[in-house]
């Protein structure tokens, strides 16, 4: 078993790297164990199919250089909150027993989404419960709550509770998201067009990730929610 540092969730392959990419780089960068695992395949999209996208994360995850990322085949578009979604999570939530998740935010453009947040912070939760027991590879597990869990802003914009610099990680944040070449823009393509699919799409991220940094000192950030307010012992470890 590999213990992670970080665990990064997202509903549909490149999820992850849309929204918290470069902090998943950097955390790698310095040195943390990082993790993905993908709710869906990504099936029910506009544009490529869930075999190509299944490949593109496995190249995307090269560059990202995260230790392990796994997909928990839920039904894209249909996955529910409920117990069976539920105790798919918890048992990896055991599994790589992080000490901190992300997870989409509470609300966003596709609905999955925000399912997905729901639905994960609560695995978190219950995966800390010791009554609730789950087996792993024919092995019974121990409870695991992870110490933090929070929220990445992907499209539509939250005011974040704190932001990540990812300046010196942008390049390589992209270059991660471009390995999703089904999903993003392709002057030969004849598939439908998507709100990412355009060829403005990378401007907009960048835009973003201006926003989300200037108030801070930042080139480049991403920004995340928090359901309580983070602690620290000193007040030089904030800009």
């Amino acid at each position: 078993m590999i213990k992670l540092n970080l665990l990064a969730f997202g509903a549909h392959p490149d999820d992850v790297e849309i929204g918290a990419g470069g902090t998943v780089i950097q955390s790698v960068k310095q040195g943390l164990k990082v993790g993905i695992i993908d709710l869906t395949r990504g099936e029910l999209g506009s544009r490529g199919s869930a075999e190509l996208r299944d490949q593109e994360a496995a190249a995307s995850s090269i560059i990202l250089g995260v230790a392990v990322r796994e997909n928990i085949g839920l039904r894209d578009g249909f996955f529910q909150h409920n117990e069976e979604s539920m105790m798919s999570i918890i048992k990896l939530i055991r599994k790589y027993q992080p000490e901190t998740v992300l997870c989409p935010a509470p609300s966003d453009r596709h609905p999955d989404h925000g399912r997905a947040s729901k639905l994960i912070r609560e695995s978190c939760y219950y995966a800390g419960l010791q009554k609730i027991e789950t087996r792993y590879d024919g092995q019974n597990q121990m409870s695991w709550r992870p110490a933090a869990v929070y929220s990445f802003v992907q499209d539509y914009y939250h005011q974040p509770d704190f932001v990540f610099d990812i300046t010196d990680s942008w390049e390589q944040k992209i270059q991660a998201l471009k390995c999703f070449g089904s999903q993003f823009y392709d002057p030969t393509s004849t598939e439908l067009r998507t709100p990412i699919s355009g060829s403005d799409y990378f401007d907009f991220l960048h835009a973003r990730a201006m926003q989300m940094g200037r108030p801070s000192g930042f080139m480049l950030a991403e920004g995340f929610l928090s359901e309580r307010a983070p602690g620290i012992q000193r007040l030089d470890a904030l800009v």
